[in-house]
């Protein structure tokens, strides 16, 4: 007996963290999983931190293609986390057994998971070890996601030792793979490379006991493509795309998927210049007007037309003409005198008061601590009413370190307020500290502390970078 009310069964699988055992609830009367949490690799101890941080994060999300996690309990020297009990097959074990998935029965069980993806990020989370295993499929076809033991809050600190990687390697990112931090890209390119497998009936990289280098070649090499993806090809491109700021969103990729066959690509969020670009004005015609096309010969086509060729000469004649004429004109003043050559001008003014202000006597743009605390509050007072407009207030290249549009979005609107409570700045480095207390739509709130890099001038400022 665990916990004074579960009862084990039998042994159903057994992962990293340790065995998975059916068992039963004898309080509410329902079968569970319970998976004991047993050590990761280079431990010594249980990494029960592990264990909370995936009850806590499994508990936020309540999605229904989460697996539940119920409780953890203490029992003597073990621990125990007490989850929802799921009848099948991982899609590991269903491709096993079944051999590759078609396209349709694919996305299927694939748009389940981008769903409860889409929602984790939504929340602030990052999964960080999506792979066939850990999705588990029903007989009716319910998918669900499981083991958020490695997944991480943005409010997090890292959770992995140094030098320990993260993740399945034959489904890890590019980035991860390099040693970078998981983020909503990260669980994007995962997906696909778990759609490859799903598609191909292996991993998209065979790792054996070389880890290093299927490594190398996730980072280096140019991704594996199927010939047999069908109407899925153009989502292996856009979630297995080496760049992560080329890669769709979680909510495309779920979009696409629901759409079916015929779901066209999602348009990609417009990037700042296109944004911005102002329209080229059309110049005007320095000649006047054009002729009115002539109706046709009345003679018809088959009669000679020996006039024509008079015609363009004469008309060429009184073209020149005109544009003669038009320079001539141009190059006299409004008196009829020809116009003075500037270059020859001893002053361009002859005001008695003297010459007026000039761009170069204007006061140069300011760096003020007042005028950089004012665009901090004005874009925290924003973003949670137009992210869109406070995205802008980003370079392009901290635009796409903040995982694109989709990836900003994805934070910002859990966040129904963002309120500023102390705000520091400084001039010389440009420079911003902070301290905000966010307010989340279910009324939960957090507080943080943040440094932000500036580029620019007073009425002039966007954010460059995260200290």
């Amino acid at each position: 007996m665990i916990g004074e009310r579960y009862t084990l069964d039998r042994e159903i699988g057994r992962g990293g963290m340790g065995a998975v055992w059916l068992g039963h609830d004898q309080v509410l009367g329902r079968e569970v999983a319970l998976k004991q949490v047993g050590m990761t690799p280079g431990a010594s101890t249980p990494d029960l931190e592990r264990a909370e941080r995936e009850a806590r994060l499994a508990a936020r999300l309540n999605h229904p293609h989460v697996v539940a996690v119920y409780d953890l309990v203490t029992e003597g020297t073990e621990q125990w986390l007490v989850m929802e009990y799921v009848e099948g097959s991982t899609l590991a074990g269903l491709v096993r057994d079944r051999g590759p998935l078609a396209p349709d029965r694919a996305s299927a069980i694939l748009l389940q998971v981008a769903d409860a993806l889409a929602a984790a990020h939504a929340a602030g989370i990052v999964h960080r070890d999506v792979k066939p295993s850990n999705i588990l499929v029903s007989p009716a076809g319910q998918v669900k996601l499981s083991d958020f033991g490695i997944a991480r809050a943005e409010a997090d600190a890292s959770l992995t030792q140094t030098g320990l990687v993260t993740g399945s390697p034959a489904y890890l990112s590019p980035e991860v793979a390099s040693g970078q931090f998981a983020t909503d890209a990260s669980d994007v390119w995962s997906l696909g490379a778990t759609l490859f497998h799903a598609l191909s009936g292996h991993p998209p990289y065979e790792v054996g006991g070389n880890v290093l280098g299927a490594m190398y070649r996730i980072v280096h090499e140019e991704p594996p493509r199927l010939s047999t993806a069908g109407w899925l090809a153009p989502l292996l491109d856009a979630t297995m795309c080496r760049e992560p700021e080329g890669r769709w969103s979680m909510a495309q990729v779920r979009d696409f998927l629901a759409t079916g066959p015929v779901a066209p690509e999602p348009r990609p969020d417009p990037e700042p210049t296109e944004l911005l670009a102002p329209v080229a004005p059309v110049a005007a015609d320095p000649v006047g007007p054009v002729a009115p096309v002539a109706p046709a010969d009345p003679a018809g086509p088959d009669q000679p037309r020996r006039a024509l060729p008079v015609v363009l000469v004469v008309g060429a004649v009184v073209l020149v003409a005109l544009l003669g004429w038009l320079a001539y004109d141009i190059g006299r003043g409004d008196d009829g005198e020809p116009a003075a050559d500037p270059r020859n001008s001893p002053s361009q003014d002859r005001s008695p008061s003297g010459p007026s202000t000039s761009a170069s006597s204007e006061p140069a743009p300011e760096v003020t601590a007042a005028g950089m605390e004012q665009f901090i509050r004005d874009y925290l007072a924003m973003v949670t009413s137009d992210t869109r407009a406070a995205f802008e207030e980003l370079t392009p290249e901290f635009q796409a370190a903040s995982g694109n549009y989709g990836g900003y979005q994805g934070f910002w609107r859990t966040i129904k307020n963002a309120q500023v409570l102390s705000v520091n700045a400084d001039p010389d480095t440009r420079q911003v500290t902070y301290t905000v207390e966010y307010v989340r739509d279910d009324g939960s709130s957090t507080t943080d502390e943040v440094t932000l890099q500036l580029e620019g001038t007073d009425g002039a400022y966007l954010i460059s970078d995260e200290a």
